[in-house]
C-alpha cells in the first residue's frame, strides 16, 4: 500500500518535469527584442533591433534562441550576424555573416565568429569545431576550405572577395587533410586535387544508406528529368552520404544526395531524415519534414506532368 501511495505522490512531479518548454519571443515599447517563458520570466532581456519579420509573441521553434539583427550597445563584430542563446538564456556565439544574414546549417554544423577566427555550432549550438582560422568556407562533402592570414576585399561589383593568405582542407574534425592519389570515384576533387572519401559507416547506417541505393534509378530520374542535354544511366547516378547524426533535439539521421563527390552539388529537394530506428523516413522540403512516400508519390506526379508539357526533355523519367 505504501509503494502505491508513493508512487501517485509521484506522478504530479513526472509529469511537471516532463511538460515541453514553450519560449516566445517578445518586443519591447523601444521595439526591442527579447525572449521569455510561458509564465512570462524573461530569459533574455529585451536588447535587440532586429530586421527580420519577428514579431510579439512568436514561438522560438528552434533548439536555440536567435536574434537577428544587431545588440544595444555593443561593438561590432567584423564577418558576424546575429545573436544566438541556448534556452536558459546563455550566450552561444555570433553567426558567420552570409548572403545577408546568419549562415545556414550544412551538413549539421554553421559557422560562426570569435574575435576574428571562424569555427563551426551544431543545431543544439554545441561547438563542434573552435574558431582558429581567418575564413572557412561551408562544408561540402565532409570538407571545408579554410585561410589563414587573408583578407576580405571589396571587387569591382560591389561584392567581397577574399584575397592572400595560406589555404588548406579541413575535415568534420576540424583537422588539417592533405591530398592523395585518387583511389576511389568516391574521393572528394577540390581545385584539382583529391582527398580520401571522408564518410565511414558502421551496419545500421549501412542499412539505412541501402534504402536509397535501391531507389536510385527511381530517385535520379526524378533529379535530373529538367536537366539538359541527355546524360548517361552512370553520369545520372547520385550518391547519398550520411552528414548528421542522431542527437539531444535532433533524434534523426540526415541524408544529402550528391550529384558527384567531384562538384557535390546537393539539392535542397533531395534532402532526407531517417528517424533513429530507421523505421521513420521523411524528406526535408524548405525545412518542413514530408513523409518520405508522401513526398515521393507527389514528385512521380510532377515529374510525369512535366514530360508531357515537355515532351523534348531528354532525360526522360520511367517509373
Amino acid at each position: 500500500m505504501k509503494k502505491t501511495l508513493l508512487l501517485i505522490a509521484m506522478i504530479p512531479i513526472l509529469s511537471f518535469s516532463q511538460k515541453k518548454e514553450v519560449l516566445k519571443y517578445f518586443i519591447s515599447k523601444d521595439t526591442l527584442a527579447g525572449v521569455k517563458d510561458q509564465d512570462g520570466k524573461i530569459i533574455v532581456p529585451a536588447q535587440f533591433k532586429i530586421y527580420s519579420d519577428l514579431e510579439d509573441g512568436d514561438l522560438v521553434k528552434e533548439e536555440t534562441i536567435y536574434f537577428d539583427g544587431s545588440k544595444k550597445g555593443e561593438v561590432k563584430e567584423k564577418n558576424a550576424w546575429g545573436y544566438v542563446y541556448d534556452k536558459k538564456g546563455n550566450f552561444l556565439y555570433r553567426p558567420f555573416f552570409y548572403d545577408n544574414g546568419a549562415d545556414y546549417f550544412k551538413e549539421g554544423v554553421r559557422r560562426f565568429v570569435k574575435n576574428g577566427k571562424v569555427g563551426f555550432a551544431d543545431r543544439n549550438g554545441k561547438i563542434a569545431i573552435e574558431p582558429k582560422h581567418d575564413f572557412v568556407s561551408y562544408f561540402e562533402y565532409g570538407y571545408a576550405l579554410f585561410c589563414d592570414g587573408c583578407d576580405w576585399e571589396k571587387t569591382e561589383d560591389e561584392h567581397k572577395g577574399i584575397v592572400g593568405g595560406t589555404w588548406g582542407v579541413m575535415n568534420t574534425k576540424g583537422e588539417t587533410v592533405k591530398p592523395i592519389v585518387k583511389s576511389s570515384d568516391k574521393d572528394k576533387e577540390i581545385q584539382g586535387k583529391y582527398y580520401p572519401n571522408p564518410f565511414h559507416y558502421n551496419e545500421k547506417e549501412k542499412n539505412i544508406l541501402r534504402f536509397f541505393e535501391k531507389q536510385n534509378k527511381t530517385l535520379s530520374g526524378l533529379y535530373y528529368i529538367n536537366v539538359y542535354p541527355k546524360m548517361s544511366e552512370a553520369e545520372k547516378k547520385l550518391i547519398f552520404e550520411i552528414v548528421d547524426r542522431p542527437k539531444d533535439n535532433f533524434p534523426y539521421y540526415q541524408i544529402n544526395t550528391y550529384a558527384s563527390s567531384r562538384d557535390s552539388m546537393v539539392s535542397d529537394r533531395f534532402t532526407f531524415l531517417v528517424s533513429e530506428d530507421g523505421k521513420e523516413k521523411y524528406t526535408l522540403d524548405y525545412d518542413e519534414k514530408v513523409p518520405y512516400e508522401k513526398w515521393l508519390k507527389n514528385e512521380i506526379k510532377e515529374a510525369e506532368q512535366f514530360q508531357k508539357e515537355h515532351p523534348d526533355n531528354p532525360n526522360k523519367f520511367v517509373k
